[in-house]
């Protein structure tokens, strides 16, 4: 698995992280992107709080599906902002032996 780590960090820069591993085997339990994403809701930008912020899913973590296969879209920017929030990622990522992405750029 690539180390988004070795790149430099670009605000606009994302990675996907799908739920296969790297032999092509469905990651469970079928909602672990919703408990990732779930655990990262408190990394916010500033001021986006207000009444009901803790049933939002943070802007740098938030689950997707890409081609069928349940994934997270995870924002270099949570780094800059938090960087253990973002090595947990990583780590989760590395240690589940998920496949990791990069964005297309537009």
């Amino acid at each position: 698995m690539a180390d988004p780590d070795d790149k430099p960090v670009s605000i606009e820069r994302e990675f996907f992280i799908l739920g296969l591993t790297s032999d092509g085997k469905q990651f469970r339990p079928s909602d672990w992107t919703e408990r990732l994403c779930g655990a990262m809701s408190c990394f916010q930008p500033a001021g986006s709080g207000g009444r009901n912020a803790h049933l939002k899913f943070s802007p740098y973590v938030r689950p997707t599906v890409l081609n069928g296969v349940k994934s997270v879209v995870v924002s270099e920017a949570l780094r800059q902002i938090e960087p253990l929030a973002y090595h947990f990622v990583i780590d989760f990522a590395r240690d589940n032996d998920l496949q990791v992405i990069p964005a297309k750029a537009d």
